[in-house]
């Protein structure tokens, strides 16, 4: 890999795990002089469930707004995009907060066979980071083309990398994706795929942070991208805010997430 990704290598549970989708480079906050910034993204409220099957046909998505994934400062020009594009949006209700993101693809590749992989290993993946402002714990929690998942939890940045953050679980998470193309098929070209996360509300809340409208929370939406048919070595990684370098853990940098009512 080259070295603007910061590629570090974590030993859990006698395997090596790169750290977390890690992407995870030299320790940046306000004492670094990193200027906050946190664009606002906004989940709009869902009148009724959202049917978790990858297709994005209900009607909540057609209200949601769009935010379209951009690269990395560190990894290409301010405001590039990526050279395959994507867009994620936010909704919640009463049970869930709901993510749904559609990707162009040439080249669908998801290796991993089952839940709790260190997934951006294995291929292609959504990741969803989610923090309360008023708090230092925040989830790391992942889905994939084959509908697989993956929940990380940090009690603190400082302690990132430990085996029991990858230990974490996110009961009744539910995750769906579809795809045009063929998964893990090399010698064809894909289009797209789509994905559908529900994540539990009771997983968010389950430290003592309150969930809901008015609530203080941040977001980011990341994603890996693997594809013979791409330029450059090792995936594109692509963000739906702003960062200063290829590093999901940049915390002060998240959007706000804001719930409308």
């Amino acid at each position: 890999m080259k070295t603007e990704y910061a590629w570090q290598i974590v030993a859990t549970a006698g395997i090596s795990i790169l750290m977390s989708g890690c992407l995870s480079g030299p320790r940046i906050g306000n004492a670094a002089g990193v200027p906050e910034r946190h664009p606002v993204q906004v989940a709009v409220h869902a009148a009724r469930p959202v049917v978790v099957d990858g297709k994005l046909d209900d009607a909540v998505w057609e209200q949601a707004p769009a935010y379209p994934f951009g690269v990395p400062a560190a990894v290409a020009a301010a405001d590039a995009v990526p050279v395959e594009n994507g867009e994620v949006r936010y909704a919640w209700d009463d049970t869930y907060f709901y993510v749904a993101a559609r990707f162009t693809d040439s080249d669908i590749v998801a290796e991993g066979e089952k839940d709790g992989l260190p997934q951006f290993q294995y291929g292609d993946l959504l990741e969803v980071f989610l923090k309360p402002v008023n708090d230092t714990y925040y989830w790391e929690l992942y889905a994939t083309p084959l509908n697989r998942q993956t929940c990380y939890w940090f009690p603190g940045r400082g302690r990132l990398g430990l085996p029991s953050g990858f230990a974490a679980k996110a009961p009744g998470m539910v995750v769906a994706a579809r795809s045009q193309g063929t998964v893990n098929d090399w010698r064809d070209h894909d289009v797209a795929w789509t994905v559908e996360m529900a994540i539990p509300r009771a997983v968010l809340t389950a430290y003592g942070a309150k969930f809901g409208p008015g609530e203080p929370w941040r977001v980011l939406a990341a994603r890996y991208n693997y594809s013979r048919w791409l330029p450059r070595q090792g995936p594109e990684l692509s963000v739906c805010v702003p960062l200063d370098q290829a590093n999901y853990h940049l915390l002060e940098q998240y959007a706000t997430l804001v719930l409308a009512p």
